[in-house]
């Protein structure tokens, strides 16, 4: 009897041990080595920006721009520009993400031309 109440105290011991380790693992933040990080939706959205808490549940990101298409009506040229998130109409300045939505970040190079548009844009 003393045996299997042991073995059943280790048991739950063991159990509480792992999901601690588990639970610390998944809320360990992520620390970036650029300025700026592009991050991949599951809905097909990709917004650059300087984003805080990765690895959380609601990581943040903060001064956000994204791509937008424009096709020109005569020569059906299609050009893609850099837009400033927060010229909507309830001018975000930030944005919350959830991270069950996220399929991948990436970091932005400073010497790629997204980095390029973002600087050009921070001077206007």
């Amino acid at each position: 009897m003393k045996g299997r109440l042991f073995i059943s105290c280790i048991s739950v011991l063991c159990s509480i041990l792992f999901f601690q380790g588990c639970n610390n693992l998944k809320s360990s933040s992520i620390k970036f080595q650029s300025e700026y990080q592009v991050v991949f939706l599951d809905n097909g959205q990709a917004f650059f920006g300087k984003l805080e808490g990765a690895g959380s549940s609601y990581p943040v990101l903060k001064d956000v721009y994204y791509v937008q298409s424009q096709t020109n009506p005569e020569t059906k040229q299609v050009n893609s520009i850099l837009i400033k998130r927060g010229k909507e109409w309830h001018s975000p300045d930030i944005m919350y993400l959830n991270a069950k939505h996220i399929v991948l970040i990436e970091p932005v190079s400073s010497d790629s031309r997204v980095a390029q548009l973002i600087e050009e844009a921070k001077g206007k």
